[in-house]
């Protein structure tokens, strides 16, 4: 247990801090998750619109510091590729 004042605000802050960053990430998973059942469906042009809504949500991930820009330009490309296939 933190016995400073400022242990004990640094504390609330990373809850704070981590309570915002699981809603963050968790909403660019559903963005990704769209796109790959779209891709699964079959629907290409379906899956093009769940991407470009997606990818905006993605790259304010990164500038949130919560993925890794590699990460998310990594999963990006792979899901760009996956749509492309489908043609």
């Amino acid at each position: 247990m933190a016995n400073h004042q400022s242990a004990k605000k640094r504390i609330r802050r990373n809850h704070t801090r981590q309570v915002i960053n699981h809603a963050r990430k968790s909403r660019v998973r559903t963005f990704i998750k769209k796109v790959e059942a779209a891709i699964t469906s079959g629907d290409q042009a379906v899956a093009r619109e769940a991407l470009r809504a997606a990818q905006p949500e993605m790259q304010r991930g990164v500038t949130n510091g919560v993925f890794h820009r590699n990460t998310i330009s990594r999963k990006i490309s792979r899901l760009n590729a996956q749509i492309k296939a489908m043609a």
